[in-house]
């Protein structure tokens, strides 16, 4: 038997002499249980987030994304889209011309993102989901077409029934350093017909408009140059290895990119978030681990004539010390074993019945996303652990000494 821990659970049990060490002891418990149900529902929310930020990016972003590493273009010729097609794994190929460009709409303007893009795209049915209005076409009969964001379109008024030319402007590569604003020859001037309206995301749908990579070649006058080529992939499950053959095969003079590091910076501040948050609440259950630390310093002046008593029947310092070690680990242990199940169960509801709405008016999603990862419960008890058992230390060591 286990006699340092057979003492500890009665000392844990039985009732104090004095009950404000047992109401220390179970305000100790309850703070460390809220602050570990805390701790795994925030980080809980923040998975939620960056899977649904993930998400939001496969339906606007390529698999694969290539661009040059210097400067905003490259030359794209029909040998080097053969040399990139015969990578084992590639499945399509888009040919990308992106730049900014002035657009208007009867009486309304504004300066949007241009996106041109070949027959492939269509083929992959990325916007398929995101349409509200109108139909995904960009070309057909001669007639140039544009899909545009929500927010494009609520800005210009854009009715996709209504016929009216959408008109483009971009400055000619007259290679003048100044541009003569009064001049109409100074800029390229191509009209389309909105035909369809996309919503994925606020950075997305005030943005871009998508339009027929002919059209946005003759616009940004780029002939066989492009900003980008972005890759779909056979099998999700060998990115990382077409990636890399991708990467040897062009050289340094190349980028090519997941979808991850498409939107590093995004994911990196909400990993840092997650981060600070993870430190703020340890620190919140650090403090509440200092309970522990007074109930067993009162618990060792109270239990001092036990002490003694041990003592005198030969149990050893190593003992004391270990009675009071898992006194404090039964305390914190118990409210952590609970704070944890509560932090599961609420996730698991907000998952499946997700009643903590976002409470923001057309929302992408009604309620909080959640997404509970092993790492998460685990890390968690660790932090408890170590807080737990620094906390009981010096009380057990205070005890020996009794």
């Amino acid at each position: 038997m286990n006699l340092p821990f057979f003492v500890a659970k009665r000392y844990f049990i039985a009732r104090k002499k004095t009950s404000f060490i047992s109401l220390i002891s179970w305000i100790s418990m309850l703070g460390v249980c809220v602050g570990t149900m805390a701790l795994v529902i925030v980080l809980s929310v923040f998975n939620g987030l960056e899977a649904f930020q993930k998400g939001l990016f496969r339906t606007f972003d390529a698999e694969l994304k290539i661009s040059a590493k210097k400067g905003k273009n490259f030359p794209c010729t029909p040998d080097f889209l053969a040399k990139l097609q015969a990578v084992d794994g590639v499945s399509t190929i888009t040919q990308v011309i992106q730049e900014s460009a002035l657009i208007r709409y009867k009486e309304a303007q504004m300066v949007v993102t241009l996106k041109g893009v070949d027959d492939n795209f269509l083929k992959q049915q990325r916007l398929k989901s995101s349409i509200i209005d109108g139909e995904l076409k960009l070309g057909g009969q001669g007639i140039s077409y544009a899909v545009v964001g929500s927010g494009v379109a609520f800005t210009l008024g854009i009715d996709v029934d209504a016929f009216y030319p959408l008109e483009t402007w971009y400055p000619r590569n007259n290679h003048s350093k100044t541009i003569d604003f009064n001049s109409t020859d100074a800029f390229n001037r191509l009209n389309l017909l909105p035909t369809g309206i996309f919503a994925i995301e606020q950075e997305y749908d005030n943005n871009f408009v998508f339009v027929p990579l002919s059209f946005a070649q003759e616009l940004f006058e780029y002939d066989n140059k492009r900003t980008s080529l972005e890759i779909q992939v056979k099998d999700p499950k060998q990115i990382p290895q077409i990636q890399n053959e991708i990467q040897d095969l062009l050289g340094e003079n190349f980028v090519v990119q997941n979808q991850d590091e498409q939107h590093a910076s995004l994911l990196r501040a909400i990993k840092i978030e997650k981060l600070f948050v993870f430190l703020t609440l340890s620190f919140i259950i650090g403090i509440a681990s200092f309970n522990i630390f007074f109930s067993l310093s009162m618990l060792a002046i109270e239990k001092k004539p036990d002490v003694k008593t041990l003592r005198a029947m030969g149990a050893s310092r190593s003992i004391i010390k270990r009675i009071f070690l898992y006194e404090g680990a039964i305390v914190a242990f118990s409210g952590a074993l609970v704070g944890l199940i509560l932090g599961f169960t609420i996730c698991w509801l907000q998952k499946v019945y997700g009643f903590v709405s976002m409470g923001i008016v057309g929302s992408l999603v009604d309620a909080y996303p959640v997404e509970m990862r092993f790492n998460d419960f685990f890390f968690t008890a660790v932090v408890v652990i170590i807080m737990t058992l620094a906390a009981s230390y010096f009380p057990a060591k205070r005890a020996v000494k009794f």
